[in-house]
């Protein structure tokens, strides 16, 4: 999962870090409000944590702009502003949920699991397309009963294509998924993620559109077609 983090905070923002990467997951982070909206506006994230007290724009406005401009990513509010009011607010501006600091890393998680599982076809820790079980706690995949512990690039790719079943996801939207911000791109090194996540759920489960990615194919998921 690609999370965009938005924390003024240096010291919390490199514990956050820290965690959220632990988990498998892709982290960018910025401590500026312009540069968020930016991120925003121009890329595609899984989640936000947003902080609301942000140099240039405030964490509020940051929302109520990008939810005007249809973008729908999660977001989790993560604020040292306690006061009921300010909750209502926060969570009548468009964002998924709202915590206040100090918090528990352990309830964060939580939060995180909940707001991203929604609209997916979900068990109680991870997701489910027919034979095709990710944990997402423990980076697991089970097909037919067998278990495969996944690298964190194959989960990545694959947890991707679960939450966005039958739909084109391209090189450029996995590849952002995988690296970020952060890290240069190999040139083939998607190819292989995918050869490796072939071997496991079948050739057919994943297709390639050529010239544009991939997609995961619900049916063939469900049937165990190998092609």
């Amino acid at each position: 999962m690609r999370i965009l983090l938005v924390e003024d905070d240096h010291p919390l923002a490199n514990t956050m870090l820290e965690m959220l990467r632990d988990d498998q997951n892709t982290v960018d982070w910025l401590d500026d409000g312009q540069q968020a909206l930016n991120a925003l506006s121009n890329e595609q994230f899984d989640l936000v944590i947003l902080d609301l007290t942000l140099p240039r724009v405030d964490g509020l406005d940051i929302v109520r702009r990008v939810r005007q401009q249809g973008v729908q990513t999660p977001v989790i509010i993560l604020t040292a502003r306690t006061e009921l009011g300010e909750k209502l607010q926060g969570l009548d501006s468009g964002a998924d949920d709202y915590l206040t600091k100090p918090f528990a890393m352990a309830e964060l998680k939580a939060r995180i699991r909940a707001v991203t599982r929604r609209g997916a076809t979900t068990s109680h820790n991870g997701l489910v397309i027919g034979r095709l079980m990710l944990d997402t706690d423990a980076s697991q995949l089970t097909v037919d009963g067998e278990q495969f512990s996944l690298p964190r690039s194959e989960f990545q790719i694959l947890h991707y294509l679960m939450r966005h079943p039958d739909q084109v996801a391209t090189r450029r939207r996995l590849e952002d998924q995988l690296y970020g911000w952060e890290h240069g791109v190999e040139s083939n090194a998607l190819e292989v993620h995918v050869h490796h996540l072939r071997r496991r759920v079948g050739k057919a489960t994943i297709r390639t559109v050529r010239g544009v990615g991939y997609l995961l194919d619900s049916q063939a998921a469900a049937s165990g077609a190998q092609e």
